[in-house]
């Protein structure tokens, strides 16, 4: 379960996960609203309605940042591989979201000057969720021993704290 996003988090019982869903999303910017949807749907079946204004704000950062700069024109993605990815994970005291794409640059918060209409992702998620992060993401079936462990694309998660008890 997306094993290099947890070595990024505070230490975590996999066995307490109470909840885990996955979207695969095209590669067109009418991804965001389905992401958004996918969001809604997945925090409603948890009951956690309460949280989706957040969630989905970050959600939605995170898959046009996907989309935007790990998809660029002209790039056609492997057939076998979807070019992005939406991971919603919930443990009892904690909420992840992570977005999985096949760029290997590592996203990076920039200040946009106040009249750009873009470029606030980054500071968006960090002020919306707990903490947030980066791991490259092991080609398949890196997760044999006997086979190298190539870095192929991203996974970008942010972290939210659903009580005290961490």
């Amino acid at each position: 379960m997306l094993e290099p996003l947890r070595q990024g988090l505070p230490p975590i019982d996999p066995s307490a996960v109470s909840g885990s869903a996955t979207c695969t999303l095209p590669a067109r910017y009418e991804a965001v609203g389905g992401a958004r949807q996918f969001t809604r749907t997945t925090l409603s079946g948890w009951g956690l309605d309460e949280r989706f204004d957040d969630v989905a704000l970050v959600v939605s950062e995170l898959v046009t940042n996907a989309l935007r700069h790990a998809l660029p024109a002209g790039t056609a993605p492997e057939p076998q591989e979807p070019p992005v990815r939406l991971h919603l994970m919930r443990w009892s005291s904690r909420l992840v979201c992570a977005v999985r794409d096949p760029s290997q640059e590592s996203p990076v918060a920039s200040e946009a000057p106040d009249s750009a209409e873009s470029g606030r992702g980054l500071f968006l998620v960090e002020s919306f969720s707990d903490s947030w992060g980066w791991h490259p993401s092991p080609a398949p079936g890196a997760d044999h021993p006997n086979t190298a462990a190539t870095p192929r694309g991203k996974v970008v998660w942010a972290l939210f704290r659903l009580s005290d008890d961490v």
